[in-house]
């Protein structure tokens, strides 16, 4: 099935005519909107922690044709996008994603239109990745591009979304409530969840940049409640207070953050992972002896949740 194109098209045009475009500084990216970012944080470094069978096994294929529906929020220019979709259909038996055309549909949205014309003109499956251009926390705007996708398949709710590496950006910009509210609208739309978050120390980093450029800081950094051990502040909010349960952590990569997998209880109800599954991944864990890839029962105890990534 082909991924919607006229209606999304329309309202992304729509949308895009109520903002004025933004003029970035040289070097300055305030909403992690970098040119050429995956020159320095690389897709492959996600995806050697990511099973390539994740998704096949989360969606079994039924009888009827439904595809599984992601969400990429923040996609940048689409490096990622294109990674993870080659990555999750692509098998051992030598299959390749030509093969299972209309068997995965991503819609990635990013604020900066800019990143996004790119990712649309480089994108090489035009049919199964849609971009478009978003603020997410504009509330208006993303209820009427995202149920504009979803209706396209007759769905209410994504599959999985995809957070990598977006929620500093959120929080800085829009402080803790900001952040408590994206991450309440991501859980609502989504079954399952795979969440990146920044470490504290990237917070750091990026207002110091931003004053090394002579710009104003980010308006909420010295008033943030919400710091620390973010990769546990995003599992509590996440498990606490929006109905979601960690299912698992794939590890870290190579700059400190963690790749986090997240359930909805509903779906813990209706899709659970399968025990094979489970057990598979375990195996692997023992079989390689990666200390970065580790997996953890669901777990409500603190202790638990403070070895999935250690404060920086």
């Amino acid at each position: 099935m082909a991924a919607p194109t006229e209606q999304v098209v329309g309202c992304v045009e729509e949308a895009a005519a109520e903002e004025k475009p933004r003029i970035l500084e040289p070097g300055a990216a305030p909403f992690g909107n970098f040119p050429h970012y995956s020159r320095f944080h690389s897709p492959e470094e996600r995806l050697r922690l990511l099973p390539p069978e994740l998704l096949r096994q989360l969606f079994p294929r039924s009888s009827e044709t439904r595809p599984i529906l992601g969400l990429d929020v923040g996609c940048n220019s689409g490096d990622l996008s294109v990674a993870l979709y080659k990555h999750f259909l692509s098998q051992r038996d030598g299959e390749t994603c030509s093969d299972a055309t209309g068997e995965l549909c991503f819609l990635c949205c990013d604020i900066d239109p800019v990143l996004v014309e790119r990712a649309k003109k480089e994108c090489p499956f035009p049919d199964a990745l849609t971009f478009i251009t978003l603020d997410f926390m504009n509330q208006k705007s993303q209820k009427v591009l995202l149920n504009s996708f979803l209706n396209q398949f007759g769905r209410s709710v994504f599959d999985i979304g995809f957070c990598m590496s977006v929620t500093m950006w959120i929080h800085l910009n829009h402080g803790d409530h900001g952040l408590w509210e994206f991450l309440a609208h991501l859980s609502s739309l989504c079954h399952y969840l795979l969440v990146e978050p920044q470490p504290w120390k990237c917070y750091r980093a990026a207002a110091r940049r931003v004053r090394k450029l002579g710009l104003n800081d980010f308006d909420h950094f010295h008033s943030l409640a919400i710091r620390g051990d973010m990769a546990s502040q995003i599992v509590r909010i996440l498990t606490q207070d929006h109905g979601m349960e960690l299912v698992c952590c794939f590890g870290n990569t190579n700059w400190d953050r963690s790749l986090l997998l997240f359930r909805t209880k509903q779906t813990t109800e209706t899709q659970p992972i399968p025990e094979s599954l489970i057990e598979e991944w375990k195996r692997k864990e023992e079989v390689t002896n990666l200390e970065t890839v580790r997996w953890e029962s669901i777990d409500t105890n603190k202790e638990v949740v403070k070895r999935f990534h250690a404060e920086s």
